[in-house]
Order: structure tokens, then C-alpha cells, then sequence
């Protein structure tokens, strides 16, 4: 199938299903990474962290092409967080002994969180559990920091992350009757937005 008829198929997709498909690829993703690292060793350990990294890759893609809508710039600087710290962690690199993968992923849920908190996509809650997620994750910046607080800001990171990923799943986007929604207020068109 030629690329344009495919690029014109995916624009098609409603933004309520690219978040269902989002929410579903990155619990799958967080399993894949969860079971690699608990059971599997050597070659079968790499190939599951690229398998991961690769749907989150797609989920990465996925939420910057919903959130665009709300601020392109914003969701752009969010996607190469996410793409630079799933970089990192394909790559398996710590530069300075940081997990640059894991503080990557700490800016990227920031961003997530505010673009979620200043739209009506999903409830504010939701923003702010992306927010307590980007904090926990941030604390990689400071080794003895991490030390200090672990186990507690992996759960809190992970139980917030998984949190909003359900709800993209199970409840999908807040979009009103019609195809268009409400971003700051005015009145969006999903096509359009999605095609921009």
C-alpha cells in the first residue's frame, strides 16, 4: 500500500481509539519490560527491552499526535523526551552514572501531565498523576536521592504511569457529541487537528 492512503488511513482514526490503542500498547509494553527483566537473561533480556522500547515508541507517537491538538509545541518537546529517554534505554546507556532513560521519561510525564491538566481530553486528576510520575522519576537525576527513597518513587512513578495508561484503555478520551472537542476553550475539529 503506498505511503500517502496509508498517512490519509491513519489521519482517519478517531482520537478516542488512538488513545485505547495507546493505553493497551503501553500495558503491554510495561509487561514485556516487567517479565524480560524478572526472567529472562542475556540475549533474550535484550531482545525483550527492544521489544518494549519499541511499543513505547509507538505510544510515544500516539500521544503526541492526540495531544498536538492541544499544544503543538509542548507535545513535540514531550515526544522527544520520550524518544530520546527510549534511546537511552535501547541503547542501555547511563551517562555519569545517571539512568538518562528513566529522567528522560521524568520530563516527558511532565509534560504529558500538563498537557492533560490544560485540556479537556481527560480529567485533571489524570494530569496530575502524569506530574507525580514525571517528579518520581526525576529523582534519578541525584543518585543518593534515588537511594534514599526507593522502593517508594518506582511505586509511586509506576502506580501513577499505569494509572493513566488504564484509563486511556479502559475509558479512552473525554470528547464531546460530534466530531470535534474543546482545547482552551475553543472548539477543535478532530480531523483537522489530527491532519495539522
Amino acid at each position: 500500500m503506498p505511503a500517502a492512503p496509508m498517512m490519509e488511513r491513519i489521519a482517519d482514526v478517531s482520537p478516542g481509539l488512538k488513545a485505547r490503542v495507546a493505553g493497551g500498547l503501553y500495558l503491554l509494553s510495561f509487561l514485556t519490560a516487567a517479565v524480560t527483566e524478572l526472567f529472562a537473561r542475556g540475549s533474550l533480556n535484550f531482545t525483550g527491552g527492544l521489544v518494549a522500547v519499541s511499543g513505547m515508541v509507538l505510544v510515544t507517537l500516539l500521544l503526541y499526535d492526540i495531544f498536538r491538538a492541544v499544544n503543538r509545541s509542548l507535545s513535540l518537546l514531550a515526544a522527544l523526551f520520550g524518544l530520546l529517554g527510549l534511546t537511552f534505554e535501547a541503547l542501555r546507556l547511563q551517562p555519569w552514572g545517571v539512568n538518562a532513560a528513566i529522567v528522560c521519561a521524568g520530563f516527558y510525564c511532565l509534560l504529558i501531565g500538563y498537557l492533560i491538566f490544560s485540556s479537556v481530553l481527560l480529567p485533571r486528576a489524570l494530569g496530575a498523576l502524569m506530574t507525580v510520575a514525571g517528579l518520581a522519576w526525576l529523582t534519578w537525576l541525584s543518585n543518593p536521592l534515588v537511594k534514599h527513597l526507593s522502593p517508594y518513587n518506582l511505586a509511586a512513578g509506576a502506580l501513577a504511569e499505569l494509572s493513566v495508561f488504564l484509563w486511556l484503555l479502559v475509558m479512552g478520551l473525554t470528547l464531546s457529541d460530534g466530531p470535534s472537542w474543546k482545547v482552551h476553550g475553543a472548539s477543535v475539529d478532530a480531523r483537522s487537528a489530527i491532519a495539522e
